[in-house]
């Protein structure tokens, strides 16, 4: 009998769903080749389908990370114009590869006096929306296309593990983690989320500042993270997140980057305490862009990021305010943001970029 195999129509369908890969009787990893593929494809898709994006629309947004490289490998297979607003985090890899498909990048080398180099992507971004006739940003922060795109993700979980009882993944945008738990509760409204973000992130919390570990976290508040979606949220350090990557490559030969390493550490910290319950694990993506740094031993140690052992456990703690250095773990309760004592009071948010109009052309 001749083997088939399934066949697809690009790259981004053929990468866009995870492999669910056993690594213990109770805990999967949704290792994903690109998480951001998902909801990138799924929003230009759906923009298309409404009309938003005629031939003469330049998609613009703001990243600095996979999701600008999504975007990039979706809009140069749909053969739109795509402009990408970053900062320094991006890397010289990365760079090179988004340009390489077609987009431009403007890099701001400030970051805003409040919201960071957040807000001052925003702000630019205005700027160039406003220069230009016809624009379509996909908006990952708020547009619900981002959450409502991770349908695919709660069909093959309950599909293939059956019931989910709990799901521990990193949040940044607050797509993939509350549109995958949203939908599993639709059938299972006992399953747990677990989120896991980093110290001096806004999202659950804490004050702003500056983060060693990228791909996780935020400075501004995004509309899409529903809060009241979360069980509990951890909180870990960049040291931590990096160590855990590795323990994950050398023990599954799993070959992911830092932001899969953070939620691998929480996850397999449930799961050992909680042997009767399934657990899946959101790992992002794979560690090509981390091979000079979170794979190599050299750069670790001259950052002062490389950890002998990992902590066997998180400290809990008994507000956001309360979490400081190292790995912790605050009992959120799918509570509102507003409603969880010591966060940080939401007015320190920075208000929305308005667009700043510029004479006609100033755009070079």
């Amino acid at each position: 009998m001749p083997v088939t195999s399934p066949t697809y129509r690009s790259i981004t369908e053929a990468t866009m769903m995870p492999r669910l890969i056993r690594l213990a009787p109770n805990l999967y990893a949704a290792a994903f080749t690109l998480m951001k593929t998902l909801p990138a494809r799924y929003i230009l898709k759906r923009a298309a389908e409404r009309g938003e994006l005629d031939r003469g629309t330049v998609i613009v947004e703001t990243t600095s990370g996979t999701f600008g490289l999504a975007l990039a490998m979706q809009a140069a297979l749909m053969e739109r114009e795509l402009i990408l607003v970053s900062d320094p985090a991006i890397d010289d890899n990365l760079y090179r590869r988004l340009t390489d498909l077609g987009a431009r990048v403007e890099i701001c080398t400030e970051p805003a006096p409040t919201g960071g180099f957040q807000q001052a992507r925003l702000r630019r971004l205005a700027e160039i929306r406003a220069q230009l006739p016809d624009t379509f940003c996909p908006e990952q922060y708020s547009n619900p296309d981002n959450p409502r795109s991770y349908q695919l993700v709660v069909e093959q979980l309950a599909g293939t593990l059956g019931v989910v009882d709990c799901v521990v993944g990193p949040v940044g945008s607050g797509g993939s983690m509350c549109g995958t738990v949203r939908g599993l509760r639709e059938h299972t409204p006992h399953t747990l989320a677990i989120g896991v973000d980093s110290h001096r992130s806004v999202l659950f919390g804490q004050p702003d500042g500056p983060r060693e570990l990228r791909g996780l976290g935020n400075s501004l508040w995004p509309p899409n993270l529903d809060h009241g979606v979360f069980d509990e949220i951890h909180w870990c350090d960049a040291a931590e997140a990096y160590a855990a990557t590795r323990a994950l490559h050398g023990r599954h030969a799993l070959f992911q980057g830092p932001t899969s390493g953070a939620a691998y550490l929480v996850a397999k910290w449930w799961a050992e305490r909680h042997p009767d319950e399934m657990c899946v694990v959101m790992l992002p993506d794979e560690g090509y862009r981390y091979q000079a740094t979170v794979y190599d031993d050299s750069w670790l140690a001259d950052n002062g990021l490389a950890l002998e052992t990992l902590p066997a456990a998180p400290t809990p703690v008994a507000s956001p305010s309360e979490a400081r250095d190292g790995w912790t773990r605050f009992a959120w309760g799918r509570r509102t943001y507003d409603a969880v004592p010591g966060a940080v009071a939401r007015l320190a948010a920075p208000p929305p970029a308005e667009p700043v109009r510029e004479p006609e052309g100033a755009l070079s």
